[in-house]
This record gives C-alpha cells, structure tokens and sequence, in this order.
C-alpha cells in the first residue's frame, strides 16, 4: 500500500501515543529515573516531538550527537497530542491554505503548537519521498505535555544503538525486526486540515 505523502505514523495505543526526544545525560537520565522532566529541563523553550523513531535516529545521530545522546521514548496520552495538532500552526506559509502571509503569521505567533512536514528517513537514515510530523511545543503546550499529558518515559538508547550496529554490520533484516511497530494515527481529517499543505 502506497504511503500518504503526509502522516502521521507512530507507536500508540486506544489512549497513548509514544513520541522521541533526544537529549545529554544530564536531562535524559533523571527524566528516565523519574518518569518525569527534571527540574533543569527548559519549560520556557521550545520543544520538538517526534512520531517517527527513525526520524529520530535522524535528527540525533543515534544518540551520537554532542547533547543528543540519551534517546527518550516519551508514552504521551492521545488527547493530550490530539489538543496539539488542533492547537497548532504549520511553521512555514503555504498559498492556498493560509489565507494571506500576515494572517499566518499571526497564527504562529499565538499557536502553542506548530508543525512541520520532513522527509521520513529509511534504514539509512535517508530520505523517503513521503514526509513525517515533527510537533513543536511552547508555552501552554510544553506545560501540558511536561505535567499533564506524559504517561511514561523510556530509555531507547540502547536499542537506538543495537539497530544501528546491525545496520553498520550490513543485517537490515534483524535491524527492522527491533524497530518500533508504527502504524498510521488515526486522526481524523476535522483534526488535520490546517495542518496539510
């Protein structure tokens, strides 16, 4: 089946949906041991969630990349990140969809969310011709997610490194078997609209 150019595509369950995080030791690990975000983690900043664990691998090297080495598998509730996306603004104007540039960026300037479409990445943390959702959160939005939406949080480094030295030692099968099961998110097109491009 041929993938939608636009989607949503994760590990969730009938209430949660897992999203990636990649941060230093001195984040990742108390938030691991806590289930929580310390204290030293930045409630004022902007903070980026993805779906895709590949897009993840991506984004941090496989946990090898200077302050991205801890990978965090964060088990969020679905109407928590459901709250997002209907809260949130894409992160670069689109003709046709916003109805001028000014108006768009008044949305983003007040959205407590905003989204960004890139390319999903394969095995080789390459690109595929069909693009994936990053969801940036800040202020109300990080918040919630900080104190309300997070069910659990994971520590995925060591699996991020398995499958990556399996895909070094030329074993793509073995390294898929271990990835993640994502499946397409159900959300509905009410939900979606000011967000596809």
């Amino acid at each position: 089946m041929e993938e939608p150019q636009r989607g949503i595509r994760a590990l969730h369950t009938a209430s949660t949906i897992t999203v990636y995080q990649a941060y230093s030791p001195e984040i990742g690990m108390p938030a691991i041991r806590q289930g929580r975000f310390p204290a030293a983690w930045k409630r004022d900043r902007m903070t980026w969630i993805k779906p895709s664990f590949l897009w993840m691998m991506y984004r941090c090297g496989w946990g090898t990349k200077p302050g991205q080495e801890t990978v965090l598998a964060v088990e969020i509730t679905r109407e928590g990140f459901e709250w997002a996306l209907r809260n949130a603004c894409l992160s670069s104007y689109v003709r046709g969809l916003h109805s001028d540039r000014s108006t768009w960026q008044r949305r983003l300037k007040r959205a407590s969310a905003r989204v960004q479409w890139d390319p999903e990445r394969d095995l080789h943390l390459q690109p595929l011709p069909y693009r994936s959702l990053q969801l940036g959160l800040s202020g109300e939005a990080v918040r919630r997610y900080a104190d309300e939406w997070t069910v659990s949080i994971n520590d995925v480094t060591p699996l991020a490194r398995e499958i990556h030295a399996l895909v070094s030692s030329g074993d793509p099968d073995s390294a898929t078997r271990l990835l993640p099961k994502e499946q397409p998110y159900p959300a509905e097109d009410e939900l979606m609209a000011h967000l596809n491009s």
